[in-house]
């Protein structure tokens, strides 16, 4: 473990605190005898150690012997002021080691917060596709923030209790026998008692804080989907269905907090209460041994007053630590459950590291679902490489399907893909991705500049190259005319482009990674027709030489293609060149006919 060392050190510092705070009561019986002697004291002879047995009343008398033996020699206000010299001495010892303690565990705390954090990012990028668009955004983003703060201010605040408050109790009731087994007994029945009264408050306390938590998962996802479709929203008037949607998800988090906080609020307090309870008892009991048994002396029982309150701060810390362990335990899952999924893509053991693309691409005999229908059925291609081959056919046919089929987003339920003979199961996911580009219907970019959107092609390409990419894509003269060139920030998703600007960067982004196979899922659908021409342009320069599987929406698009797959309802209707499909007569010429390649 990373911070062993840590650990170890706040133990350490802890078990000096506990040991000084407890003397820190015990330091005070010499200052009260010193202050409560009044006329002539006896005089006493020299104790002798007799053996652990009477190891209290040797050292009792050893004490009476050294204040009695001083005051003569130096007089009662040098004894007095020696005391107090030692009490601060202890006291800043206490004090010095709880700072130490925090200190050590400061670095274990948010060191463990900082992996946490990074962890559940590499999951979510590890996490296949599929596993995000049946989960809300919003429950995610809640997860990696607010639940990994509420381990943070549980679980790993126990960390500091674990050691400190249960050694302080240990040290304090160690000391209490020996000044008063008697006295003791109270206090060893009270503990248990207490406990079992804190825990009847703290049962429904995970329930509440479980719902919590998943209510703020559910509102920042409505503010995620809001900022996503504001557009929509105003142009649809829907402001008061979303406002609703959003008030009454805050209500309810309003009712949930309520009720988790009023519980929580509720075991300072009890504690409290029931410490006075056992102090008024030990008052009282205690008062017996002094005034009518004369078994305890008066300084002693008030030192063990003072160690007795002193089991009462810990003993409140870790009632309120029992509360935070409930309300962790539901953040812990939920984060755990992220962490704790297995994706289904991932790379065999020995996977193959596949570093280039020699002759064939194989859809063979695939079958695929998302849900319950068959999307593909028995779907069989070839794609020879160098050659361009283009999917029709009409929305829900499957063709963007395919594309995350050979990309390896989703595994195929029969059937393979195979590149150059070789299933892509077989492969490492990395080495199988970085064979591909992609351009996508709708282009993602990111909040950052035109260079860094285009880095995430090839991170080491130089300005040089990434304008060349640009020019490839024909961006580079809307590019050279922004503020600041290619370090111009584009906003986010990219917004300050038109459509067309932005599909021609992700036309680039996919240049500069120069991969031998190039996947366009409708890469020109949602472009007026000057924009269609110029990104139509960049597509032809982007696939010569290359191995294209092309999702077409429009005739223009495929028209040049070595091979166009007709498809409807999942399976292959027809396959040939554009003038051989139009000679037949068939699926596509009516497709042609319509203009419709949605």
């Amino acid at each position: 473990m990373p911070y062993k060392s840590y650990g170890i050190l706040n133990i350490i510092c802890n078990i000096f605190y506990a040991l000084f705070s407890a003397l820190s009561f015990i330091a005070l019986i010499p200052v009260l005898k010193v202050l409560f002697q009044t006329g002539e004291q006896q005089k006493i002879e020299k104790p002798i150690y007799t053996g652990i047995v009477n190891l209290k009343a040797y050292l009792t008398d050893k004490l009476n012997y050294f204040i009695l033996e001083t005051v003569e020699e130096e007089g009662r206000l040098a004894v007095l002021t020696y005391m107090i010299i030692g009490i601060i001495t202890i006291f800043m010892l206490k004090n010095l080691f709880n700072y130490l303690a925090m200190y050590f565990i400061t670095f274990l705390r948010n060191g463990v917060l900082r992996d946490i954090r990074n962890a559940m990012y590499e999951k979510i990028l590890e996490l296949p596709i599929p596993y995000f668009s049946e989960k809300r955004k919003g429950d995610t983003m809640a997860r990696i923030s607010s639940d990994v703060l509420e381990i943070q201010h549980s679980f790993l605040s126990i960390l500091e209790l674990i050691i400190k408050e249960p050694l302080t109790i240990l040290f304090t009731l160690a000391f209490m026998v020996f000044l008063s087994p008697q006295l003791t007994i109270f206090v060893f029945i009270f503990i248990p008692v207490s406990g079992f009264l804190i825990s009847l408050v703290g049962k429904k306390l995970k329930k509440h804080s479980d719902k919590v938590q998943r209510e703020q998962g559910f509102f920042l996802s409505i503010v995620e989907e809001t900022l996503g479709g504001l557009k929509v929203i105003k142009g649809f008037n829907a402001e008061s269905i979303f406002g609703k949607k959003f008030k009454d998800s805050t209500e309810r988090f309003f009712k949930y907090s309520n009720d988790l906080l009023n519980r929580q609020n509720l075991a300072s307090p009890t504690s409290e209460f029931l410490g006075i309870c056992v102090i008024a008892v030990l008052l009282w009991y205690g008062g017996r041994l002094v005034f009518v048994d004369g078994t305890l002396e008066a300084e002693t029982f008030l030192a063990y007053i003072g160690l007795a309150y002193n089991i009462l701060t810990p003993a409140k810390a870790i009632s309120k630590a029992n509360y935070g362990v409930k309300r962790g335990n539901s953040a812990a899952e939920r984060v755990l459950e992220i962490l704790n999924t297995e994706s289904p893509l991932k790379d065999k053991e020995n996977a193959v590291v596949k570093e280039n693309f020699e002759s064939l691409i194989q859809i063979e005999n695939v079958f695929f679902k998302y849900e319950d229908e068959y999307v593909l059925k028995d779907f069989t291609l070839n794609v020879p490489k160098g050659t361009s081959v283009a999917l029709v056919g009409q929305s829900g046919s499957g063709k963007s399907t395919i594309a995350n089929l050979v990309t390896r987003f989703y595994d195929v339920n029969q059937g393979a893909i195979k590149i150059d003979n070789l299933d892509i199961r077989d492969l490492s996911k990395n080495s199988l991705r970085s064979l591909m580009g992609l351009v996508t219907q709708d282009s993602i970019l990111f909040n950052d500049t035109v260079k860094n959107n285009l880095l995430i092609g090839k991170e080491d390409a130089t300005e040089e190259d990434i304008i060349d990419a640009l020019k490839v894509a024909n961006a580079w003269e809307f590019v050279q005319e922004l503020p600041k060139g290619i370090h111009t920030n584009i906003g986010d998703s990219g917004n300050k482009l038109s459509g067309g600007q932005k599909q021609r960067l992700s036309i680039a982004r996919a240049v500069l990674k120069n991969p031998p196979i190039m996947i366009l899922d409708e890469a020109t659908s949602a472009l007026d027709t000057e924009s269609e021409r110029l990104v139509q342009s960049a597509l032809e320069n982007m696939m010569k030489n290359r191995t294209s599987i092309v999702i077409a929406h429009r005739l223009s698009t495929i028209q040049n293609s070595d091979a166009i797959v007709v498809m409807k309802k999942g399976k292959i209707v027809e396959q040939g060149t554009h003038e051989e499909l139009i000679q037949k007569n068939g699926e596509y010429k009516k497709l042609v006919a319509l203009q419709s390649f949605d």
